[in-house]
């Protein structure tokens, strides 16, 4: 058995043609895409965050209204870039989208990806500390992050306050107890998925990863998995931590998805440079069920994971994408054990 989430970048373009034009298309069709994916049975809806960008920019206000509209599913971010974060902030924008969906929030944050301008972080106020790099000041922010988020005073009270307060050091509020174990950690490598395992953290692991053997994609992942479970293992956390995988499937079932995905292309694994670093990309999948049933065996990383995130054509709609959804729900996972 595995959960089984949506993955969406949240574009759109103003462009005539375009299908979506607007950020507040794009937010209402995310919150319409989490109700239906509920209602099909779907595990998670995630969002991935881009700043400076046609994008979701802004996840806790999304998150929050999905979690007001919808009762199940879990909510989650896929990633959150922690260069640009204030993480008490976070916190506390944290803690209320939680406490709004009843603890169903899985937040998944990294050190980020290459973005639309020039250390876009700056704009929002955050330089490196002396001696650090940005992916040093993401992972700073993200320590600080977590060792508040676990609910321990550490603010000196006002001895003249506004309202009364409580005996002893203060926390922020809102509080959301569980929240600490549902963070996830966004890792292109094995030695932030290491780093990730000793920091208590969930994985995440995308379609992209640092080329660090030349081994086909899956083979890489699957051994970046195995990693951080052992380091998991040996830090001696004491819960069970979770591990998600991001995929692009589609199951030819009508001319539509013929149109749009049928044509190839993206059937081999891709290197690239990226961020200063060798790349390798995931390859996706599209084919009629039976073949993609037999492909999507072989993914060792797939089957290493207890989550899979389907990453979603979002501009093409919310009939589209659900369908999307409830093809691979019905005609592919019950034939692999996903279901």
């Amino acid at each position: 058995m595995k959960k089984i989430g949506f993955l969406s970048f949240g574009h759109w373009n103003p462009e005539p043609r375009s299908p979506l034009q607007s950020a507040g298309e794009t937010l209402r069709q995310s919150i319409d895409l989490a109700v239906a994916a509920e209602e099909l049975g779907i595990d998670g809806a995630y969002f991935r965050v881009h700043h400076f960008a046609q994008q979701l920019g802004s996840p806790f206000p999304l998150l929050a209204a999905i979690g007001a509209r919808t009762s199940t599913i879990e909510i989650g971010t896929g990633v959150i870039d922690m260069r640009y974060e204030n993480p008490l902030y976070m916190i506390e924008d944290a803690g209320a989208a939680d406490l709004i969906s009843g603890g169903r929030l899985q937040l998944g944050i990294s050190r980020g990806s290459p973005e639309q301008v020039i250390d876009g972080w700056r704009h929002f106020g955050h330089l490196p500390a002396q001696g650090e790099g940005a992916a040093d000041m993401a992972r700073r922010h993200a320590e600080t992050f977590l060792h508040h988020l676990d609910g321990q005073g550490f603010a000196e009270p006002n001895p003249q306050p506004m309202f009364p307060n409580p005996p002893g050091l203060l926390r922020l509020e809102p509080h959301s107890p569980g929240l600490r174990r549902r963070i996830w950690w966004g890792s292109a490598s094995d030695a932030t998925a290491v780093w990730a395992a000793k920091m208590g953290m969930n994985l995440q692991s995308s379609t992209l990863k640092v080329d660090e053997t030349g081994e086909p994609f899956h083979i890489q992942q699957a051994r970046q998995i195995r990693a951080f479970r052992t380091a998991w293992d040996e830090a001696g956390h004491d819960f069970k931590p979770r591990v998600s995988v991001s995929r692009s499937i589609f199951a030819l079932m009508n001319d539509t998805d013929r149109m749009y995905f049928g044509r190839g292309g993206k059937e081999r694994d891709q290197i690239g440079h990226i961020d200063n670093f060798r790349g390798i990309f995931g390859r996706g999948y599209a084919d009629e069920p039976d073949r993609l049933i037999e492909q999507l065996r072989k993914d060792e990383a797939i089957a290493e994971a207890d989550t899979l995130l389907l990453t979603v054509p979002n501009m093409l709609g919310v009939e589209y994408n659900t369908h999307v959804m409830e093809s691979i729900l019905t005609h592919v996972a019950p034939a692999l054990g996903w279901r």
